[in-house]
Parts: structure tokens; C-alpha cells; sequence
């Protein structure tokens, strides 16, 4: 969740973005189990502890960037940037680090004011900025699907 080239806390418009602590993952937990909320995400269920464990050991973690969300001090959401090797490209160190999942999760009591926008721009600002990054895409296309110029 850190690294030498991230700096922490980071704003966020009027957010602070921020490395997580102990004390603030049981009110992640509240934001993160409701069923409206849950039902959106890819895991819909987690032990408490081993939650604790991953968010806490990744903070040694140089390709996890993960933070909690405050506004005026009151944690109302997390921010991640999980950077790994590229699908499929297990070979050669060009591939290593070269993709990320990136995702955020907002208090529901919080919602409808623009502040996952602002966690995710920042989390791209960490991606782009600082660990210098540059955007691109792939693209591919089944030989069935193609169909050729008249």
C-alpha cells in the first residue's frame, strides 16, 4: 500500500486519502456488508480478520495502494490501486507490474456527491503520476467477427 514513490496522505478534493489503520477497518467492514452494497461487489463475503490481515500486510506491500477515504476526519470510503504482472505474460520482466485493478467503495450514507469520482481520479493521479505509468489498450478481434471492407 506504500512505496517510495507514493506520497501519503493524498487530497482528494475535499477527501483525504490516507494508508489504512487497525481502528478503521471494523467501520469498512459496516460500509462494505450491507446487502444493496455487497451485491455489487466481486467478493460478497470476507471473514473480519483475514479482511484485517490482507489490508494490513499490504501496507508493506510496494504494488498494493490501498486507503481509507476520509472527509473532516470520518472514514467514508477506501481507494485501491492492486498493480500486477500482465494476464497471461508469465515470461521477461517487461510484463511485470504492468496492469492494476483499481476500485473504490463508498459509505452508501455518502453517496450521490461525487466522492468515488474523486477517489478514483486520485488513485489514477497515483497511477500516472507517480509510478509513471502510461495509458494504452489492447484490442483483439475473432477471425468470425471480422467482416472486410466493401
Amino acid at each position: 500500500m506504500t512505496s517510495a514513490q507514493v506520497a501519503w496522505p493524498r487530497a482528494a478534493g475535499s477527501l483525504v486519502l490516507r494508508p489504512p489503520m487497525s481502528d478503521d477497518l471494523d467501520g469498512v467492514l459496516v460500509q462494505r456488508n450491507p446487502p444493496d452494497v455487497i451485491r455489487l461487489l466481486l467478493r460478497t463475503t470476507v471473514d473480519p480478520e483475514a479482511f484485517r490481515r490482507a489490508w494490513l500486510d499490504g501496507v508493506e506491500d510496494p504494488d498494493q495502494h490501498a486507503a481509507v477515504t476520509e472527509l473532516d476526519g470520518l472514514v467514508i470510503g477506501t481507494g485501491w490501486l492492486n498493480v500486477r504482472d500482465g494476464v497471461g505474460q508469465p515470461d521477461g520482466d517487461a510484463w511485470r507490474g504492468t496492469e492494476a485493478d483499481l476500485g473504490c467503495l463508498v459509505d452508501p450514507a455518502h453517496a450521490g456527491r461525487g466522492y468515488a469520482t474523486a477517489i478514483a481520479r486520485s488513485m489514477f493521479d497515483l497511477a500516472f503520476t507517480e509510478l509513471g505509468w502510461i495509458d494504452g489498450f489492447t484490442y483483439g478481434i475473432l477471425a468470425e467477427e471480422w467482416h472486410p471492407a466493401p
